[in-house]
């Protein structure tokens, strides 16, 4: 069946099909998927990469699967995938349904939550107004908001939070991320948000760092320059973005209105957690647009990639000059570790930028490299998203010869987490062993089955949850934390008396574990 798509606009020759879906008992269609390549040379090259999706186990054979097994394996229903290549889109596809148990397929059209993605993209526009005169980049934010101050405090007395340190996560800001809020809540303005005060779900929006000394990730801060923005162009923050962003780039599909209109939500996706079940209501409500309320397509990201390498190249300025955009992905405080421009962050390949996003029940990747005008964008209606990116997108740079992107290696957080989902809790165990033996000792301590734990007992898979908690504990007996997970993980799976001796282990060690104390309590124990 042939479709006209938006993706015309790349004026490539179109190569655009629905493969037909399978069918699982209950009449779902699982397998369902829409392709666009930009030519049959293209197709070849999708068909390989789809064929190498494979992870690389050091001291253990390889695991090799396809995309749907890979799907299958970690519970996401649906995902969309986007390439381009020399400043053009190549390829798209799409796999699986919009919602769990459903039976709409995931089209090229089907729009995700792109989470903290949201926040480069509207860093965009705040450097535009930057390059247009209506603020600067190291004044102190307070000279430009009107409706709420960054409250002043020992650590701003003698440095200043400004939009440069807001962008690059270097402003001392507090607040790492946003839960959203179901759509059957109230929500919160932005200056209850920053203030903390109800309905907001998250604390007051501080600065307990003295700013620019330190990159620390902050979403707060992000919806301080949200509302910077808001204060002074005086028009609702999805218009500013739309205005300056989205529409001068093409973007059709892509919104920052929190919430949905009716005819933007029938094409969005339904999150999904980690053990496969639907999010309440399809999704969250973000009214910390700038930082996590943006709805887009993997294609839609692309062009936002696609701009930023040809501006950077200088052929392009329809958001940002040449000037502004190589200042924008510039390590802001090098050294620091955190590794960000004014939005994106940065490396570690040359030119290399890129993000990551998580909303509830969503997950999304961008990663791109502005010399070669190259990246891959994901985007998957699933909690367990992340799970895969790295590995489709790695077989994609083997095949596009984008070096830091396929030779980068498997955390041990990571590979035990693979290793326990395909092949076993006792295979992922062994493994450890045998990779902790060889060392780096650095690379490995108790947060590695910990938090593999901690994912599997998401996932509904408590009892090889519990085999990785236990055998965490018999590794690091010094260790608090592992015996408080342990609890946990006996307390899902109804073994109240093992809970109970588990976390008053925990609180011998740690007197000050508060959890341990309240989860006692709540089991009856003393």
């Amino acid at each position: 069946m042939k479709r006209t798509l938006s993706i015309v606009a790349f004026v490539l020759v179109m190569i655009s099909s629905v493969a037909p879906a399978a069918q699982d008992e209950t009449g779902a269609r699982t397998h369902a998927e829409t392709i666009w390549t930009a030519n049959s040379l293209e197709a070849a090259r999708l068909a390989r990469v789809e064929a190498q999706v494979s992870a690389g186990i050091k001291g253990d054979d390889p695991i090799e699967l396809t995309v749907r097994q890979w799907m299958e394996t970690f519970n996401i229903p649906g995902l969309s995938v986007a390439v381009f290549d020399r400043h053009e889109l190549v390829w798209a596809k799409t796999y699986g349904v919009m919602r769990p148990g459903g039976s709409d397929p995931v089209t090229l059209d089907t729009l995700f939550q792109a989470g903290s993605i949201s926040k480069p993209v509207a860093a965009m526009a705040a450097l535009h107004f930057v390059e247009a005169g209506k603020w600067t980049l190291d004044r102190n934010i307070n000279d430009t908001l009107i409706s709420w101050k960054v409250p002043d405090s020992a650590f701003t007395k003698t440095r200043k939070v400004t939009l440069r340190r807001l962008l690059s996560h270097t402003a001392g800001t507090t607040v790492h991320g946003f839960p959203g809020y179901a759509v059957s809540e109230a929500v919160p303005s932005v200056v209850q948000i920053l203030d903390g005060q109800s309905p907001a779900n998250t604390p007051p929006v501080l600065v307990d760092l003295i700013p620019g000394t330190k990159g620390r990730y902050s979403g707060g801060g992000t919806t301080i320059v949200q509302l910077m923005m808001v204060d002074q162009l005086k028009k609702p923050f999805p218009q500013i973005m739309n205005e300056t962003v989205l529409r001068p780039l093409g973007l059709a599909h892509s919104t920052y209105d929190q919430p949905l209109a009716p005819d933007r939500a029938a094409l969005a996706a339904g999150g999904t957690y980690a053990d496969g079940s639907p999010v309440q209501g399809r999704w969250h409500v973000y009214p910390e647009m700038a930082a996590a309320g943006l709805w887009t397509t993997p294609s839609d990201l692309a062009r936002v990639a696609l701009e930023v390498s040809k501006a950077y190249a200088g052929t392009s300025s329809r958001v940002l000059s040449k000037a502004m955009t190589r200042r924008m992905l510039r390590d802001q405080l090098p050294g620091a570790g955190i590794g960000f421009g004014l939005g994106f962050a940065v490396g570690p390949g040359p030119t290399q930028f890129g993000h990551n996003g998580a909303d509830e029940g969503f997950q999304a990747y961008l990663t791109a490299f502005a010399a070669t005008g190259s990246g891959v964008a994901i985007m998957a209606n699933s909690d367990n998203g992340s799970m895969i990116f790295d590995r489709i997108a790695a077989s994609i740079a083997r095949e596009y010869n984008w070096p830091s992107l396929a030779t980068r290696e498997s955390s041990p957080a990571e590979t035990v987490t693979v290793i326990a989902c395909v092949r076993g809790a006792e295979r992922a165990i062994s493994w450890y062993h045998a990779a902790q033996a060889a060392g780096p000792a650095d690379a490995f301590g108790p947060g590695v089955l910990n938090d593999c734990g901690y994912r599997l007992l998401r996932s509904g898979k408590t009892a090889d949850a519990l085999k990785l908690f236990k055998a965490n504990v018999d590794l690091y007996p010094a260790d608090a934390n592992a015996y408080d997970s342990l609890g946990e993980g006996q307390v899902t799976a109804g073994l109240t008396s093992e809970a109970i001796a588990s976390y008053r282990k925990s609180l011998e060690m740690n007197p000050a574990n508060t959890n341990a104390i309240k989860m006692l309590e709540k089991l009856g124990a003393r």
